[in-house]
């Protein structure tokens, strides 16, 4: 056990706050009388907001804005724990940081979050979308075609706001992020994976520690959901493997199956045009990396390598 206080390092918005604070009643509860601090670091993206989207987490220019910081402080021993939403956190390994847990995975699927109560197939051709997601926009112009996509900017609360005020009919945030900011009361409705896959790591907490600290590596072991860390390792090979662009459109869902067996789900699509890929693979979960790694080689054999040097 740690003698000091175990100290987490995170983002300052409401939605890391409240991971943060996910992570600190798991590790309450496991070991009852275990002291933790929390340590709120301001990053890049935090600083410049105007970035946009910058979820595929993968390399791109400006990549890791939202957890750079977080990884400073903690290969400088400020922190002892790096608190992630995992879909922001880059493929590549930083030497002497492991991802060591990735907490219980929320629902996956997006959601669209409507002005008047009206669904998608409720909106009238050249209705207002918002999305500040290019996987989220090239996936969705398949099923609505007659829909003006639209930027948005900001945090949950800025976006819901902005919907509210009529500059839009409506917007596309994940789930998992609405849930954990008490704001599932925004959802109209649920978006299927099959209409729009998630991007890799979305609905998942992970948590990095210093690869040298065994006794931290221990404390934070109760926070590991093996099935859902089966899942992301599996999503994050494909990503690694594609080496997508920050304006490329990258999906992958790693589903889980009986019988100790994974499905990943890819999709990555052309962004300056209607031309996409799409498939799936079943595995072994114990072959999770390999698993990623083969769909990737898959679609690059079948021309992904076009749309991703776009």
């Amino acid at each position: 056990m740690i003698a000091a206080p175990l100290r987490l390092g995170t983002r300052g918005s409401p939605l890391a706050l409240a991971q943060a604070t996910l992570v600190e009643r798991t590790l309450a509860a496991a070991h009852p009388g275990l002291v933790v601090e929390r340590i709120v670091i301001r990053t890049t993206g935090d600083r410049a907001p105007q970035t946009g989207s910058l979820e595929t987490g993968g390399p791109m220019p400006g990549k890791g804005v939202f957890v750079k910081e977080i990884q400073e402080a903690l290969l400088a021993q400020v922190v002892d724990v790096a608190v992630h939403s995992l879909k922001d956190l880059p493929v590549e390994p930083v030497p002497g940081l492991t991802l060591a847990a990735v907490l219980p995975r929320e629902d996956v699927r997006d959601a669209f979050c409507s002005r008047d109560g009206r669904t998608l197939d409720e909106l009238e051709p050249g209705a207002r979308v918002a999305t500040g997601s290019l996987r989220r926009e090239t996936q969705l112009r398949r099923a609505y075609p007659h829909f003006a996509f639209v930027p948005i900017r900001g945090n949950v609360d800025t976006r819901l706001r902005k919907v509210r005020e009529g500059q839009a009919e409506g917007t596309i945030l994940a789930r998992a992020g609405l849930v954990r900011l008490g704001l599932e009361a925004a959802v109209t409705e649920l978006i299927p994976a099959a209409v729009c896959l998630p991007a890799p790591g979305q609905g998942a907490i992970g948590c990095e520690v210093r690869s040298d600290d065994r006794v931290t590596g221990d404390v934070i072991r109760c926070l590991d959901h093996p099935a859902t860390m089966t899942a992301v390792v599996a999503e994050r090979a494909f990503l690694r493997r594609l080496g997508g662009g920050c304006r490329t459109p990258i999906a992958a869902w790693g589903q889980p199956e009986p019988k100790g067996t994974i499905t990943l789900h890819g999709f990555v699509g052309n962004p300056r045009g209607p031309e996409f890929l799409a498939s799936s693979v079943t595995g072994p979960a114990t072959g999770a990396e390999a698993l990623g790694t083969r769909l990737a080689e898959r679609f690059l054999a079948e021309g992904a390598a076009a749309f991703l040097t776009e």
